[in-house]
């Protein structure tokens, strides 16, 4: 209809006939979700192009603007109207937001991505069409959320069809999706996602990090040749020619392993009296091997380390297979493993605290931007001691630092597991990033204990008369009551949170909240964005 348009001079009527029936349609489902309106770029320059025309008509729906993204096409010139930043800039100061489709199919590509800054960006289809068989197609969305990452922008794979394409875009870091798997074209869609294509958390529990793929088997994967079973053994000759570093070639049925063939056999083989003219011209099938290592792409490399050295001696030389639920992704080498294990020890133990051997900034921020990324729902508590800086001056440092190890051990022992992340920020400040659905009831029982243990570091004096006297901030003599412990906690929306820095931000106010509460104090905000101005709720 499109093309019969352009063709008649009427795309523009029909674009607009069409925007006024997709509004209309959207203000009477009220879907509570965003709407990607496509317009096509060269239009927004046209002399003919009615300006105001979906503002007035949003208001007239009463749908706030803030619903709505202006979709453009990479696939029509961006320029060939006139067509400038400063125009794209306009709808985006009026309240939408603006998204690149079919980025990769067309003319301008990253230039054009760089000079919208688009908040999302829709990877055309041809690169996510069996993506989780094609090295390049993963190396290119790769390459894509890494950049997407950098410019605070939102990924969306466009045509998924396939269970297999949806998990190798959620492994890549791509957490929206369209396409005929995910659903079809309705005149009443679905405002519940399927509860069955959120994948994260059906994962392997030790496999934690599913968008820092650096912690587990997938950041192993490189690609490598397969084989049919029926292929010749004279052309796996040819291939370990081809590739002298290859110790083994994976024999696939259905896109699943069912064995390898080995170098060494292969050549043991060929060495024998007319081993060459007796089997170049075999099948593969005739000389398969159950001699390898088979891992999911999600398992930890810790894991994996534990599954290698389990083996014997010869398991120890060959490569791995790497699977993503059951299918072939590529092949890992036990020396990358070793590698990526002493890179991993190295990492944590730089960006460790010393006193409490928990993770520091680095890997705090590093999770909360991954699960950011990955759109999954968690909870960030920020733990914080009332009256340490007095303690530490009447007891001592080192009096204050086994407070510290205790609060350690406490979150420890309480907040470890079910996916959670216990960080120590420095000094008295300490965070958990919970995932687990008890988070309230843990953060009870924290400070439950914390109040029952802490009195062990005073002495009897002070214990009766429930405080100390120190100087305060500024030099005068202060009685100061037992340490306490204050935990803010903020449930930040995915959506509206781009980096850590903005989740910092809001369990920074939580936490202060806690602190203007008496005694130790659990305070839940619900900001959810930077931008919210809602009154405290304790």
């Amino acid at each position: 209809m499109f093309r019969t348009a352009i063709e008649c001079g009427l795309e523009l009527e029909l674009e607009l006939a069409y925007r006024k029936g997709t509004l209309e349609n959207y203000a009477e489902l009220r879907p509570g979700s965003k709407l990607f309106l496509n317009i096509s770029a060269s239009l927004l320059g046209s002399d003919k192009h009615q300006e105001g025309f979906t503002e007035e008509l949003l208001k007239e729906l009463d749908i706030p603007m803030s619903d709505i993204v202006i979709e453009l096409s990479e696939q029509h010139p961006f320029d060939n109207y006139g067509l400038t930043v400063a125009a794209v800039e306009h709808y985006r100061k009026m309240g939408f937001a603006i998204a690149i489709d079919d980025l990769g199919s067309g003319y301008s590509g990253l230039k054009l991505w760089n000079e919208l800054r688009p908040e999302y960006v829709k990877i055309d289809m041809h690169f996510i069409s069996s993506v989780d068989r094609d090295p390049v197609k993963k190396e290119f969305v790769r390459s894509i959320c890494n950049i997407a990452q950098a410019m605070h922008c939102m990924v969306i794979g466009e045509g998924v069809e396939r269970m297999e394409e949806l998990r190798a875009l959620q492994q890549l870091g791509v957490n929206i999706g369209q396409g005929y798997f995910l659903g079809r074209p309705t005149s009443a869609p679905k405002a519940e996602v399927d509860k069955s294509f959120i994948l994260v958390d059906q994962l392997d529990t030790s496999a934690v990090k599913v968008m820092d793929s650096g912690d587990t088997a997938f950041s192993l994967l490189r690609s490598s040749p397969t084989l049919d079973p029926d292929d010749k053994i004279g052309y796996v000759s040819k291939l370990f020619r081809q590739n002298p570093e290859l110790t083994t070639i994976p024999v696939l049925v259905d896109g699943k392993p069912i064995g390898v063939v080995l170098k060494s056999e292969l050549l043991e083989m060929f060495s024998t009296q007319y081993g060459r003219a007796l089997y170049e011209n075999k099948p593969v099938r005739k000389m398969l091997s159950q001699k390898v290592l088979v891992v999911e792409s999600s398992t930890t490399l810790s894991r994996v380390s534990q599954i290698v050295t389990n083996q014997d001696e010869f398991a120890l030389k060959q490569d791995i297979i790497i699977t993503q639920d059951g299918v072939y992704l590529g092949m890992g080498s036990v020396r990358d493993l070793l590698k990526r294990i002493t890179e991993l020890k190295i990492r944590n133990a730089r960006y460790a605290n010393p006193l409490t051997l928990l993770p520091g900034n680095v890997p705090i921020n590093r999770e909360i931007d991954m699960l950011l990324r990955q759109l999954i729902d968690f909870r960030v508590a920020y733990f914080d001691l009332n009256n340490f800086k007095p303690y530490n001056d009447c007891y001592g440092y080192s009096k204050g630092d086994q407070v510290i190890r205790l609060m350690g051990e406490l979150l420890n022992r309480h907040a470890q597991g079910n996916n959670n992340f216990v960080g120590h920020i420095g000094g008295d400040d300490f965070v958990v990033i919970f995932r687990s659905a008890d988070w309230q009831e843990c953060c009870d029982r924290i400070i439950s204990e914390f109040d029952d243990q802490v009195r062990a570091f005073y002495s009897p004096q002070d214990l009766q008369r429930e405080g100390i006297e120190a100087l305060d901030r500024n030099g005068n003599p202060t009685f100061f009551p037992l340490l306490g412990l204050a935990i803010g906690v903020v449930h930040p929306d995915a959506s509206r949170c781009d980096s850590h820095n903005e989740v910092a931000e809001l369990a920074t106010l939580a936490k202060k909240e806690a602190k203007a509460l008496p005694g130790s104090a659990l305070f839940i905000s619900r900001r959810r964005g930077r931008d919210d101005h809602i009154d405290p709720l304790s």
